[in-house]
């Protein structure tokens, strides 16, 4: 299938390969980052927000909570879960808002998505003038220099339409801005068999590289990736979640 494709023909079904993500989980640890970290606001903008799960999780937590994406489909599907919230089609990488905020938000490690070193200057510059004072900017990343091209993570899902399985693997060459996403998506209904196999380009970044985007506008913290505690990064791990509060 053509690139990007599970966000399009296969976008009813992305809620389906997102089922083991504890967005419950993620969503409570950047709302205490915000606590110790920003400004304590409740103004908030998720960044490739998807179908909305994130965003449903800060509106119930009290916050002011909308999202943006690319795909309208998607965010029809946000709007159905989060009707309080407001959704816009917009690039994270050129986007605009109408009141400063307190807090933006990208999981799901989809900074990524910004494709080029450049693109991902924009969406950093972009965050910062969105934001207010003292406001936080969270999100999560991979150092290409620690991708492991032979690692993957799978799982399978039970459909009406069928019995799904999906995985998913970073892939670096070694050298340059870009590294892959591989999806591969399997279903089985009645004894039949469909594979759709995608790859989107992502910018691949050290976490040395990403810092020093991030500083000259963000007083940055390096945490592990661990949603259930705030610790300092470790140093080696190739995951790694970022608190960004605003100069």
């Amino acid at each position: 299938m053509p690139g990007n494709a599970l966000y399009t023909d296969l976008s009813d079904y992305y809620d389906l390969m997102c089922a083991d993500i504890d967005y419950r989980a993620q969503s409570r640890c950047v709302q205490r980052l915000q606590q110790l970290f920003g400004n304590a606001g409740v103004r908030h903008l998720d960044l490739a927000c998807g179908t909305g799960p994130h965003v449903r999780h800060f509106i119930d937590a009290g916050y002011e909570s909308s999202g943006l994406d690319i795909n309208q489909p998607m965010l029809d599907k946000a709007a159905i879960r989060c009707p309080e919230a407001q959704f816009s089609v917009q690039d994270m990488c050129g986007f605009a808002v109408d009141q400063p905020l307190d807090l933006i938000t990208c999981f799901l490690y989809s900074i990524h998505y910004s494709a080029r070193i450049e693109r991902l200057k924009a969406c950093i510059a972009s965050v910062h003038r969105a934001l207010a004072p003292g406001g936080l900017f969270c999100f999560n990343a991979v150092d290409k220099n620690r991708i492991d091209n032979d690692s993957f993570v799978s799982h399978t899902a039970k459909h009406p339409d069928g019995l799904f399985s999906f995985s998913s693997a970073w892939s670096y060459g070694g050298h340059g801005e870009r590294q892959s996403l591989k999806l591969r998506i399997e279903k089985t209904s009645a004894g039949e068999g469909q594979v759709w196999h995608d790859e989107h380009p992502m910018v691949a970044v050290s976490f040395t590289e990403l810092r020093a985007l991030l500083e000259p506008h963000f007083e940055v913290q390096v945490l592990e990736h661990d949603y259930e505690k705030i610790l300092p990064w470790n140093q080696a791990s190739g995951n790694a979640i970022f608190a960004c509060v605003k100069r």
